[in-house]
């Protein structure tokens, strides 16, 4: 499953930074390792907000083609009731993920990706943020799964 940290780095249209290149190979790669790549709608979602924020055309096509191209993983009712319950889990054992205000789309990824486990599926988390995905989930940075 992809984060928003590398899937902002896959559809900026600033393509020519290294560590972009780099992000956009490794996801290429994924599926010729075995790995199936997943889309998130909450992912989708974090990175698409900030794409029409800044008017970024090209990162809305790119982003676009990636949908189409790979799983993507809608969010369901028991999605949220499941963020809802583990929000409040570490809400309780003070380790919040986010600002008491905000959605918090940490604990949705976490909920759709834990969901998932339980069809019998492996589910690793690609990320850039791995300290509050990993309280729930398998969570790695995106360049150390090969």
């Amino acid at each position: 499953m992809l984060d928003s940290g590398p899937l902002g780095m896959v559809t900026n249209p600033k393509t020519n930074i290294s560590l972009h290149q780099e992000c956009k190979l490794w996801l290429d790669n994924l599926p010729l390792l075995g790995y199936e790549v997943v889309l998130p709608e909450i992912t989708d979602y974090e990175v698409r907000r900030e794409l029409l924020r800044s008017n970024k055309l090209a990162g809305i096509r790119r982003l676009d083609q990636l949908k189409a191209a790979i799983t993507y993983l809608p969010i369901t009712t028991e999605t949220m009731l499941l963020a809802a319950q583990l929000w409040a889990e570490v809400r309780c054992q003070g380790r919040p993920t986010a600002d008491s205000t905000a959605l918090d789309g940490d604990v949705i990824l976490a909920a759709q990706a834990l969901l998932e486990q339980t069809e019998n599926k492996e589910v690793i988390v690609a990320t850039t943020n791995v300290r509050h995905l990993s309280i729930f989930v398998d969570a790695r940075e995106w360049h150390l799964i090969v």
